[in-house]
């Protein structure tokens, strides 16, 4: 497999400035606009299969798009890039394959790379889906505070930045479920048992946020205790 690339990519969002007022959902919106949606969606979803991986790896290879990638392109524009970076990292195809095949495709002439040996990682699943069954004890429980700890994570991770070092309480116990973090790399499932934390917003935002009160789930090593 690719060398892991750094956690801080562009999805990991939250919190911060700069990224224009957010459009106001279309509760009627398509679930595809366009007809080459369509096919990127079922693209994407064939190249997990085809590169050997995961849905964790495949989140980390769009978390790893420049914002044009990502934003400018499109929902399901990112999800075309990120099966490219998942094809590319298992050696089923080669960099500059997609670009030259598209001018070809156009009436252009580009000569396409030579196909690579392919480089699958070496996994399988050891079940169906995220969830898993865990002999080891829950280390926190309802109504505990904990704070989300600071994390300076070499490859993929869910922990939001706009989260650590913040304290919140859990308010429910999850199933144990895989660790996206060594999942995405194919390191291990490490399955653990996720929390929903509630965040107040000023300890998240600070005093002049809005009063809300933020939920998210978290992984258990995501947490530390901070009663």
């Amino acid at each position: 497999m690719t060398t892991v690339q750094p956690a801080s990519g562009i999805a990991d969002m939250g919190g911060d400035d700069g990224w224009g007022t957010a459009p106001r959902p279309d509760p009627q919106e398509p679930p595809f606009k366009e007809d080459w949606e369509k096919r990127a969606f079922a693209m994407a979803l064939l190249s997990m299969r085809l590169s050997g991986t995961n849905l964790d790896a495949f989140r980390h290879a769009m978390n790893r798009l420049d914002r044009a990638h990502y934003i400018d392109d499109g929902y399901y524009g990112r999800w075309l890039y990120g099966a490219e970076n998942l094809l590319m990292d298992s050696s089923i195809i080669a960099p500059g394959t997609v670009e030259a095949r598209a001018v070809n495709m156009s009436g252009g002439q580009a000569e396409e790379p030579a196909a690579p040996e392919p480089h699958k990682p070496d996994y399988a699943p050891t079940a169906a889906g995220s969830i898993r069954q865990i002999d080891a004890p829950q280390k926190f429980r309802v109504g505990q505070r904990v704070r989300a700890k600071t994390l300076k994570a070499p490859g993929h991770t869910r922990l939001q930045k706009y989260t650590q070092g913040h304290v919140g309480t859990v308010a429910i116990v999850e199933p144990a479920q895989v660790l996206p973090d060594t999942h995405a790399h194919f390191i291990a499932e490490n399955a653990q048992w996720v929390y929903t934390v509630a965040f107040d917003s000023h300890e998240l935002f600070g005093p002049d946020a809005e009063k809300f009160t933020l939920n998210t789930d978290m992984y258990e090593d995501y947490l530390e205790d901070a009663s």
